[in-house]
């Protein structure tokens, strides 16, 4: 049975809408506690910025994936009264196939969600007293462990608990890192992050996995909710919280879907994550091979990111971010081509 498509439309619209209504809330809870960035050396903003773009992803993740929990496990006549009156995105067929959807997968989304908070709370306190690296390595480490124990887990075909593990910590670390590289420019990693996690979601409703499909929407439509207060014009920042919160979703997304099935076995599978995920990795690979051959520490920021090359060949900073959005999307567009 297929799954509704306006069903993915509402989750991807109430997770916009939650994320854009938490904004101003989460702005204000961040200059209560310090909790901005100041203006300074290669920085263009001329006043402190709250660094609440993580919080209102998270809020347009969650928000709506608790209304959905709650109705889903509501008492049956209440949940009848409810789908009556939300016939048009909604009906009894797709509860229960969200409550299916729930007993098969729930310690994973819970693991999801965990893991999540885990890693948005590394980032606050890496924004707040700049952590070392190890140290922030070590709590990385520990949110991708949590999420692999739920059984969120890449096996690349290699049926061994241990490879398994490490595969997919090695995995997370390395798209949390890569996403926290791009975020250099007003809306390049929350536009990007979009993009990506819109290509999961197709992907994944294209092969009839509604449950990370749903998921997929609802992590786009977060980042699309926070996106218009962090582009051309920032009044809210991602941060590192918000940077680790995105590359960890998008990194949990490439391994939620079965790319390789019977219904499609495509040999481009394996690859389906990569090209999704191209400019974000590329860019990483780029800077880390560069640093390293000039003798730098792969963790010291620097203007040699694929932005900042635009830049300097006379693209303005919102232009370059748009070209770098249209990377994005056409390499999303080609994994999806090669399903």
């Amino acid at each position: 049975m297929e799954f509704p498509a306006n069903v993915y439309l509402a989750a991807a619209l109430l997770a916009a809408l939650a994320s854009a209504a938490s904004v101003p809330f989460w702005r204000q809870w961040c200059r209560r506690l310090g909790l901005v960035d100041d203006p300074g050396h290669r920085k263009i903003h001329t006043e402190p910025t709250p660094l609440a773009g993580g919080l209102a992803v998270l809020t347009g993740l969650v928000a709506p994936l608790l209304a959905g929990i709650a109705l889903a496990c509501a008492h049956p006549g209440v949940r009848d009264f409810l789908v009556r009156h939300l016939n048009h995105f909604i009906d009894t067929t797709d509860v229960g196939l969200f409550r299916y959807g729930l007993g098969k997968r729930g310690v994973e989304l819970a693991g999801i969600v965990l893991g999540a908070c885990g890693m948005l709370a590394v980032g606050l306190r890496d924004d707040q007293v700049e952590l070392s690296p190890a140290v922030k390595f070590s709590a990385q480490l520990a949110s991708a462990l949590i999420v692999a124990a739920a059984g969120v887990r890449a096996t690349l075909f290699v049926h061994n608990i241990i490879f398994s593990y490490a595969v997919t910590t090695l995995w997370i670390l390395t798209v949390v890192n890569a996403f926290n590289f791009i975020d250099n420019m007003n809306g390049l990693c929350a536009g990007v992050g979009a993009i990506a996690a819109a290509s999961f979601a197709a992907i994944a409703a294209h092969r009839g996995q509604y449950l990370v499909a749903t998921t997929a929407f609802l992590i786009a439509g977060a980042l699309l909710g926070f996106l218009p207060f962090n582009f051309p014009k920032a009044t809210a920042f991602l941060g590192d919280a918000g940077s680790h919160l995105v590359g960890y979703l998008l990194a949990i997304l490439a391994i939620l879907p079965h790319f390789y099935t019977v219904k499609h076995p495509s040999p481009f599978a394996v690859l389906t994550p990569l090209l999704v995920l191209a400019v974000p990795l590329g860019d990483l690979l780029w800077v880390v091979c560069l640093r390293w051959r000039l003798g730098k520490p792969i963790y010291l920021g620097d203007t040699n990111h694929l932005s900042h090359q635009l830049q300097r060949r006379g693209f303005t900073k919102p232009l370059a971010v748009v070209l770098i959005w249209a990377l994005a999307l056409a390499a999303g567009i080609l994994a999806f081509a090669l399903q």
